[in-house]
């Protein structure tokens, strides 16, 4: 992926912790789903975890969820042991794009990543895809997606500046999105509305 953070927003922090505000808005109803649907005593894999915001926000919730965090960078890596609760692992330095990054990992009862896919170049979602077949039945993604014609128009602008700023990024089809986990073996897809034009996509390997 890179080594550089990629952030679209001025960060705050607090000693090790960042915090984001896309983050701030939006981790509050992303962990109340989440806490309604893991099952108990889950171990979740967060690929692309940022800040480590939406994962401490689940924990304030469900301290029986082991969160696994991740990322290719060393200050998120940071801001996620800050903000870990005492009982999670430190966070892992992966990188989607590389092969066979899963290979000593898991297994997972879920993986999660939130707002990654458009930041990140395909090879990352290919990666995502391929990495979670061996560890994990579910895999479960938040953020903008694109549905044709049937796209939201913010969603659509979206897609155009993230495409300025690099033109390996950008707003995903979800139809794509569904392909490519497909051929890893996700050909469960459930699709749910969030606020702000955003949704949270579940991939499973199983009804």
């Amino acid at each position: 992926m890179t080594d550089t953070p990629i952030a679209l927003e001025d960060r705050d922090r607090d000693g090790e912790r960042l915090f984001s505000p896309s983050a701030g808005r939006n981790k509050a109803v992303i962990a109340a789903w989440l806490a309604e649907n893991l099952p108990q005593k889950s171990i979740v894999l967060e690929a692309g975890s940022g800040t480590g915001e939406h994962g401490a926000a689940l924990g304030a919730l469900r301290s029986d969820v082991v969160w696994q965090y991740s990322d290719p960078d060393a200050k998120s890596r940071a801001s996620q042991s800050a903000w870990k609760l005492a009982h999670w692992p430190e966070p892992l330095a992966l990188d989607l794009t590389v092969p066979n990054w899963a290979a000593p990992l898991g297994p997972y009862d879920a993986i999660y990543s939130a707002n990654m896919i458009h930041i990140a170049p395909i090879e990352a979602l290919e990666g995502l895809a391929a990495g979670a077949a061996p560890l994990t039945d579910t895999v479960i993604l938040y953020g903008p997606f694109l549905f044709g014609d049937h796209s939201a128009q913010s969603n659509l602008e979206f897609d155009t500046s993230l495409k300025r700023r690099d033109p390996r990024w950008g707003v995903r089809e979800l139809d794509d999105v569904k392909h490519i986990f497909g051929n890893a073996g996700f050909n469960q897809v459930q699709s749910l509305d969030m606020p702000r034009n955003n949704f949270i996509v579940r991939l499973s390997r199983h009804p």
